[in-house]
């Protein structure tokens, strides 16, 4: 087919019999509803959204749909570990903020915080490369073989990936002091999962425990307050349509494995399509939706509802893989004037 056919044509991408494949019409684009055949109308109720995209539009259903918000969390964001207010991270949250979790909620599509939230055997489990990322322990080759022998809980010196912090570690006879400087990033926070953070101070003045490092139930694994507001009053409301669901994860993705606690929430309910957003985008909310897509779910960023610290090419490059490999590419604004357009028609 040459670029000038204007022919109209209709095409099904995947095998309609293992009831996972899209609809193609070159006058509407993508249908993502996953009907039970090619053919077949779809089933009463089924409220339908289409969706403009950086490619072509999508058509998704309301109730086979999830909008996964990544690791909005204390740790990342918050101005009490010295976050500045400005941060790509909170730009992210206003525009979920002001824009997709409304639209969510009026259409009543699934909203899932998936958030870090460590348990102490996954921490006891966690494999070295992810434990690099947040920090890792070292002390000076002589007193490695006695270091080596203690367990976790006595070697407490870590040190981030890029540096060893100044820390000391105490042997039967003698104590170590570690001297190597961190050149890019806090001391005080990238000292490895599960550390303790100590005090902060927030907005208020009020002096709260942060609690360590990305555990269950502590401040700086919560949400920021603003989202964490929003989840409480609008998300477990009894008048919202479909309540938000907290998911903890155990990895940088979510949906790592065979099997996670967000894939089994998925697959009981009968969710395929995912609207990502979070922080870090080439990190938790990249991984996420890159195991979404090998899956089989149907993965759409939301561009400007997620941000990252990392260099900008690396937003962009996630925003030209998901839009033209992953899935699809769309913005806040756009997500929630399709459910607006889709509603009142």
């Amino acid at each position: 087919m040459n670029n000038t056919d204007t022919t109209h044509r209709k095409g099904i991408i995947g095998n309609p019999a293992s009831n996972n494949f899209w609809l193609y019409d070159s006058k509407d684009g993508f249908d993502l509803t996953h009907p039970p055949t090619p053919t077949t109308p779809l089933a009463s109720g089924t409220t339908t959204v289409k969706l403009q995209t950086t490619t072509l539009p999508i058509t998704i259903s309301v109730q086979k749909s999830a909008l996964v918000i990544v690791d909005m969390q204390n740790f990342f964001l918050s101005q009490s570990l010295g976050r500045p207010n400005d941060s790509k991270g909170m730009l992210a949250q206003k525009q979920l903020l002001d824009h997709a979790i409304p639209a969510a909620r009026k259409a009543g599509i699934q909203i899932i915080w998936l958030n870090w939230g460590l348990m102490e055997t996954e921490l006891t489990n966690m494999p070295p490369g992810t434990l690099r990322a947040l920090g890792f322990e070292s002390v000076p080759a002589e007193h490695f073989a006695q270091w080596a022998e203690l367990d976790a809980s006595q070697r407490q010196g870590t040190i981030d990936s890029h540096g060893v912090n100044e820390g000391c570690h105490t042997f039967p006879a003698q104590t170590v002091k570690t001297e190597v400087s961190r050149p890019t990033k806090d001391p005080r926070l990238y000292r490895g999962f599960g550390s303790d953070i100590g005090d902060v101070t927030l907005d208020d003045s009020t002096v709260v425990p942060a609690g360590r490092l990305l555990m269950r139930d502590t401040w700086n694994a919560d949400l920021t307050p603003e989202l964490r507001d929003n989840y409480e009053r609008q998300g477990l409301a009894s008048t919202t349509k479909v309540p938000d669901v907290w998911i903890h994860k155990n990895r940088m993705s979510g949906l790592w494995g065979s099997s996670t606690a967000c894939t089994e929430f998925l697959d009981n309910q009968g969710i395929r399509t995912l609207l990502f957003a979070g922080v870090n985008t080439d990190q938790c909310v990249g991984g996420s939706l890159q195991d979404a897509f090998s899956k089989g779910y149907d993965a759409i960023l939301l561009t400007d509802g997620c941000g990252t610290t990392s260099p900008t090419s690396s937003q962009e490059s996630i925003e030209f893989n998901s839009a033209k490999t992953w899935g699809f590419a769309t913005s806040c604004r756009d997500f929630a004037q399709g459910v607006d357009a889709s509603l009142a028609s």
